[in-house]
């Protein structure tokens, strides 16, 4: 019962990823076409701050659920291996999303403070 519990948690783990991805792009797009000012660079610096936060706690919530697999693998069974495969590639690619948003941020703090 436990492991379908965390299998559920996990899929729409991954369901909120992805949709996450696709509608902050296409608003995040539109805004950096439109920044013109250093307030709207560092408006876009703090989304992407913000992002960056939001990806970390992903980060730090797959990284537990991992230690859970790892720490109990004989409750998991054979999905277990599949359960921590699955944080250690979501691990993977909200880390990067952290990374990539940080540097967004920084690259517009430096636009902000070359626009007047």
């Amino acid at each position: 019962m436990k492991m379908w519990f965390s299998l559920i948690v996990l899929t729409v783990g991954l369901m909120t990823a992805y949709a996450h991805a696709a509608p902050h792009q296409t608003d995040m797009t539109q805004a950096v076409k439109n920044a013109k000012t250093s307030a709207d660079h560092n408006l876009l610096a703090e989304r992407y701050e913000d992002t960056a936060k939001e990806m970390q706690s992903k980060v730090d919530e797959h990284k537990k659920m991992l230690a859970e697999y790892e720490a109990h693998s004989e409750y998991y069974g054979r999905a277990g291996l599949d359960m921590e495969s699955m944080c250690k590639a979501l691990i993977r690619v909200y880390e990067q999303a952290a990374k990539e948003n940080k540097n967004l941020a920084d690259s517009h703090r430096k636009m902000a403070a070359e626009t007047k």
